[in-house]
């Protein structure tokens, strides 16, 4: 089931992909952008995990957890730099 299933789950991680940064490249505002890549993000780590679960080897989740870690530091930086009325 899962040599299915993790195919199908990794194109539709693409997709998302695809559509999040597109909306990194053209919104309309910083906060826009700061959501779509902190999900960019995200997908990154989910197709990591995938792609272990589907391998069978888990060499790859603590690069996978060190993404999520930095992703979600700058998503915090990023919003307390919006906070402070940057990008004015």
């Amino acid at each position: 089931m899962v040599e299915f299933i993790c195919p199908i789950v990794m194109l539709m991680l693409t997709v998302a992909f695809g559509a999040s940064f597109v909306r990194v490249v053209i919104g309309p505002t910083l906060p826009d952008r700061v959501v779509a890549l902190d999900m960019a993000a995200t997908i990154v780590v989910a197709l990591i995990l995938t792609h272990c679960v589907r391998s069978g080897s888990y060499y790859y989740i603590p690069a996978a957890i060190s993404i999520a870690l930095l992703s979600f530091v700058g998503t915090v930086a990023l919003a307390l730099y919006i906070r402070r009325g940057g990008a004015e």
